[in-house]
């Protein structure tokens, strides 16, 4: 991508900066290679056929996850799409404003709103994702399909690791603490 340094490139630095520190350089450049992997195709999906939808990659989640399972409690949904409560009511009430999602408050929860697609948001989903399939196809067209199979298997058991023993890890890591609150990288006001 124009204005992008190098995956290569990248490698090398690092290897520069890290020297003689003790780290584990196979897993590091495993996880790197996650995060580059996955904003590389996101922004690839957003620039190729979620730009003629006027989609962002996380309104596209949103509608999958909600395509996928049905009818769902907002927090269902932004668990398995991997963002904020707060970030899914601005995305669900754009979607909302498209004619693509129903909100409506749960039957008999009052605190509780569920998520579901409308016929337009069926639809939607019909005709856009053979689309999306086939860039994920082209993504991945360099590797052959049990490629494919093995690197959806290995990122899978790394997913499956956080999932069974993150919550364990951090408590030990924070000595049984609770982690500090999150913070948006904003200085506080003083």
């Amino acid at each position: 991508m124009p204005g992008q340094r190098s995956i290569t490139e990248a490698e090398k630095r690092a290897e520069a900066r890290l020297g003689g520190i003790p780290i584990r350089r196979e897993q590091m450049e495993a996880v790197a290679n996650i995060y580059r992997a996955a904003s590389t195709v996101r922004h690839h999906l957003e620039n190729s056929v979620l730009r003629g939808s006027d989609l962002t990659w996380t309104a596209f989640v949103v509608l999958w996850v909600v395509w996928v399972w049905g009818e769902s409690e907002t927090r269902h949904v932004a668990g398995e799409a991997g963002v904020s409560k707060g970030t899914l009511t601005g995305v669900s009430r754009t979607l909302e404003s498209r004619g693509l999602l129903h909100r409506s408050g749960h039957p008999t929860d009052g605190r509780l709103v569920l998520l579901r697609l409308t016929e337009e948001g069926e639809e939607f989903m019909r005709r856009v994702f053979p689309a999306f399939n086939d860039e994920e196809a082209f993504v991945t067209s360099s590797l052959s399909d049990e490629e494919c199979r093995d690197l959806a298997d290995g990122l899978r058991r790394v997913v499956l690791q956080v999932e069974r023993h993150g919550e364990d890890r951090r408590r030990s890591l924070l000595d049984g603490a609770e982690p500090a609150p999150r913070r948006s990288g904003r200085r506080a006001k003083g």
